[in-house]
């Protein structure tokens, strides 16, 4: 696990600064403008999520490895391919964006106390001493928050450059997420199948119920069609690199990193097929 030990940081760092280059200050102030929306969105995925996913590994007793690793990936925020298959889903792109900005910037607080929560809960004794959720939020907050004001400082100076390659930027984010999860395959080549084996069925359900549930509320108290399509896709499409540099910086054990793997593989195809369904039925 070295290779994504060392990567991991890097390539986050590096797609939270793609994301701050496509942000601006409005991104935030719709959320002051519609809160309703918004609202729902993250209640959602903030709270929603790591819900289900607790209920999930007791139901299907998962081993513990593993059930902290669907906790991290359930605790992680929406990521920026969320942004794009609402595009292509037809949803409020808008809402997306600001639900992906607001969540990954309260990531550096929510996400370490879900995971040591969950950690406790578990009754995880390989946590050593050294390592505490103040710890793992400062450098969550070096990995994510201050790489997306960096990006944002950046547009506001360069609008125009920025504005005619956002496309060039958003495939190098995508080029780096793929690297992360190429480099945990390589490296755990042997191991892979069978972690993937204890983890995929967990990850799908997972992915799949909560997108189902996050439409059906959406449906009840969000505003429209658009809104229902963003909010399921944003609380289906997590950041995976996220949820690896958090796993790699508290554990030193690459089967809390594989529901993540695993998730990175499955949402996409489920995306697509939610995309699918739903355009079939308009």
């Amino acid at each position: 696990m070295e290779i994504v030990t060392k990567i991991a940081p890097i390539a986050l760092a590096l797609i939270m600064l793609g994301l701050g280059l496509g942000l601006t200050i409005k991104d935030f102030l719709r959320v002051i403008n519609n809160p309703k929306d918004f609202t729902v969105g993250i209640i959602c995925q903030l709270i929603l999520l790591p819900i289900i996913a607790y209920i999930l590994l007791i139901i299907l007793r998962l081993p513990t490895e593993i059930a902290l690793g669907l906790m991290i990936i359930a605790a992680a925020p929406g990521g920026v391919t969320s942004n794009v298959l609402t595009k292509f889903a037809n949803g409020d792109v808008a809402l997306s964006i600001s639900l992906t900005a607001v969540g990954s910037l309260i990531s550096i607080i929510s996400v370490p106390f879900i995971v040591f929560t969950s950690a406790k809960l578990l009754g995880v004794s390989e946590l050593s001493s050294e390592i505490t959720m103040t710890g793992i939020a400062l450098k969550m907050a070096l990995v994510v928050t201050i790489p997306v004001i960096i990006g944002m400082t950046i547009r506001n100076f360069a609008e125009n450059f920025i504005s005619k390659n956002i496309n060039l930027i958003n495939k190098i984010t995508g080029a780096l997420f793929i690297i992360v999860f190429a480099a945990i395959w390589i490296e755990e080549r042997e191991n892979i199948f069978s972690y993937l084996a204890q983890a995929g069925l967990a990850v799908l359900l997972l992915n799949v119920t909560m997108m189902i549930l996050a439409f059906y509320i959406a449906k009840k108290f969000a505003t429209g069609i658009q809104q229902r399509k963003c909010i399921s896709l944003e609380c289906g499409l997590q950041n995976g690199t996220l949820a690896v540099f958090v796993a790699t910086q508290i554990f030193n054990d690459v089967q809390y990193i594989v529901p993540t793997a695993a998730y990175a593989l499955i949402m996409y195809i489920t995306g697509f097929i939610f995309i699918y369904i739903l355009r079939k039925s308009n």
